[in-house]
C-alpha cells in the first residue's frame, strides 16, 4: 500500500477552506470586472529565460525549475506578473492599448514551508498596461479599497508610495547605483529591524554608516498625509526623479480624496519599498487595522520597464495582487468566516419512502426560483439527517412527514435560531418560498455565506 500523504509544503483543500475561497475568488472577480478588467491565463510552466531576472535575488532562489524532455530549461511561475508581461510582448498588436487584465491562478514558490505559507499559493492579480497616467495609479488604489470592503472589511489602510523619492534620495547622496540593494534591504524593515537593515545596506550595499542612516531616516517620515507631502519636499529637492515621484505621490492622494475614500483608509509610507526588482513607480501594501502583525493582504505597484526584456515596444502597467490566503486567515481570526462544509443553504429531509416524487418537486420548486437546495439521498430518521444538517452548516431544513404532504403543508426549520414555521405547499409555491426568502434574511451578516 502507498501512504497518502502530500507533498512537504503543499495542502489539500478540504471543502470547509475551498467554499470560503472560491467565494473570495468569485468577488474579487466581480470587482476587477466592474471597472472593466478581462480575464486571462497563461501558462503554469514558462522558458526558464523569461522568468528569471525580474523578481528577485530571493525569488530566484525559490524558482522550480527543470529540463523537460525536449531538453528545454523551464520554469514554474513565481508570480503572474512576469508571464503577464511576456504575454502583453507577444500579444500587444491583437488586445489594443490600454489593456486592463485580471488573472486568478496559482503560483509555485520553493521557499521554507512555515504556518500559513505553503509553497503552492493562488494569487488574484489586476493590471493596466500600456499608460503611464497617474489616473491608473489612481484607479489600482480604488480597486484595491473596493475589493477589501466588498469582503466585508472597514478598517484598513492603504500604504502607498513612491519608488523614486527614495531613488531621489539615492542621487542626492550619489548612490543610485545602489538602488536595487537599498530597495530590498528596506524592504525588509518591518521583519527585521531597524538595526539589521542599516547593517545589510552597509554589507551588501556598500553605504556607509552617515549613509544608511540618512536612508532610514527618510524611511522613519511619519505623520498626516499632506505633513508627509512637506517634509518630502526637502528631501528631494534638486533631484529630477525623487520631485516626479513626490509630484505623483500628491496627485494621488488628491485623486483618492475626489473619489471619496476616506483619508483613514489610505496613508503615505516612506517606508514601504516592495522587494521586486522591476517596480518603478508609485508602490502599494494593505494592512487590516486590528491586525497589522498578518502583513499585507493587498499589495502591487507600477513597473514601468518590466516588458523591456521581450520587446522594443514601450508597455508600462501598474497592478496589484489579492493575499487570498492571508486574507482568509485573517478573516477567521477577526470571526468573518463563518465554517460551511456545503455550497447551498437549504436540506430538503427524505424519510418517507413512498413520498420520494414530492421531495424531488420540492426541490426543483425550491431550485427553480434561485435558491440552492441539497435532496438528502436516503430514507433516513429524521434526527440522523438533521445531525447532517448541522455538520455541513446548512441554514433551513425542509421537513416533511407524509401527513404534512398530505394535508399541502412542509415545515421549515431555521437551523442557527432552532425555530420553526409552517408553511403552504402545493400547486402554488409562493407561500413556501417567501418562508424561505424570510429565513435566510434572518441569518444574514457574515462574510462568507
Amino acid at each position: 500500500m502507498i501512504e497518502p500523504k502530500t507533498l512537504k509544503g503543499f495542502r489539500d483543500y478540504l471543502p470547509e477552506v475551498m467554499i470560503p475561497r472560491e467565494k473570495m475568488m468569485e468577488i474579487a472577480r466581480s470587482v476587477y470586472r466592474q471597472y472593466g478588467f478581462v480575464p486571462i491565463d497563461t501558462p503554469a510552466l514558462e522558458y526558464l529565460e523569461i522568468l528569471t531576472g525580474k523578481g528577485s535575488d530571493e525569488t530566484e532562489r525559490q524558482l522550480y525549475r527543470f529540463e523537460d524532455h525536449g531538453g528545454r530549461q523551464v520554469g514554474m511561475r513565481f508570480d503572474l506578473t512576469v508571464p503577464l508581461a511576456r504575454f502583453v510582448a507577444q500579444h500587444h498588436a491583437q488586445l489594443g492599448l490600454p489593456f486592463r487584465r485580471y488573472h486568478i491562478a496559482p503560483v509555485w514558490r520553493g521557499e521554507a514551508p512555515q504556518a500559513g505559507r505553503f509553497r503552492e499559493f493562488v494569487q488574484c492579480d489586476f493590471d493596466t498596461i500600456g499608460t503611464e497616467s497617474v489616473a491608473a495609479d489612481i484607479e489600482t488604489a480604488l480597486v484595491m479599497h473596493d475589493l477589501i470592503v466588498a469582503v466585508g472589511v472597514t478598517e484598513f489602510k492603504i500604504h502607498i508610495n513612491h519608488r523614486q523619492i527614495l531613488t531621489g534620495l539615492l542621487e542626492k547622496l550619489g548612490l543610485l547605483e545602489a538602488s536595487t540593494p537599498v530597495l530590498r534591504a528596506l524592504d525588509k524593515l518591518a521583519k527585521i529591524g531597524v538595526d539589521a537593515v542599516a547593517s545589510e545596506m552597509q554589507q551588501v550595499a556598500g553605504l556607509t554608516s552617515v549613509q544608511a542612516s540618512e536612508v532610514l531616516k527618510l524611511a522613519s517620515v511619519k505623520g498626516q498625509n499632506s505633513e508627509i507631502l512637506t517634509q518630502l519636499e526637502s528631501i528631494v529637492a534638486g533631484s529630477p526623479r525623487g520631485e516626479e515621484g513626490l509630484k505623483r505621490l500628491r496627485d494621488m492622494v488628491i485623486g483618492l480624496q475626489a473619489a471619496g475614500v476616506p483619508e483613514s483608509r489610505f496613508e503615505l509610507d516612506v517606508s514601504i519599498a516592495r522587494g521586486l526588482d522591476y517596480y518603478t513607480g508609485v508602490v502599494f501594501e494593505t494592512y487590516l487595522d486590528a491586525l497589522p502583525e498578518i502583513g499585507s493582504i493587498c499589495s502591487g505597484g507600477r513597473y514601468d520597464n518590466l516588458a523591456g526584456m521581450y520587446t522594443k515596444q514601450h508597455l508600462p502597467g501598474i497592478g496589484a495582487s489579492l493575499g487570498l490566503d492571508r486574507l482568509l486567515a485573517a478573516l477567521e481570526k477577526l470571526g468573518k468566516l463563518p465554517v460551511s462544509r456545503t455550497t447551498v443553504p437549504i436540506l430538503v429531509t427524505y424519510f418517507d419512502p413512498n413520498r420520494l416524487n414530492d421531495y424531488l418537486r420540492i426541490s426543483r420548486a425550491i431550485r427553480s426560483a434561485g435558491f440552492g437546495c441539497e435532496l438528502y439521498p436516503e430514507p433516513k430518521k429524521l434526527g440522523a439527517q438533521l445531525k447532517y444538517a448541522d455538520q455541513k452548516g446548512f441554514r433551513i431544513a425542509v421537513i416533511a412527514g407524509s401527513q404534512e404532504l398530505e394535508r399541502g403543508v412542509v415545515q421549515l426549520k431555521d437551523l442557527q435560531h432552532k425555530i420553526s414555521s409552517d408553511v403552504a405547499w402545493g400547486h402554488d409555491t409562493s407561500e413556501l418560498l417567501r418562508g424561505i426568502n424570510n429565513m435566510l434574511q434572518l441569518n444574514e451578516g457574515n462574510l462568507i455565506v
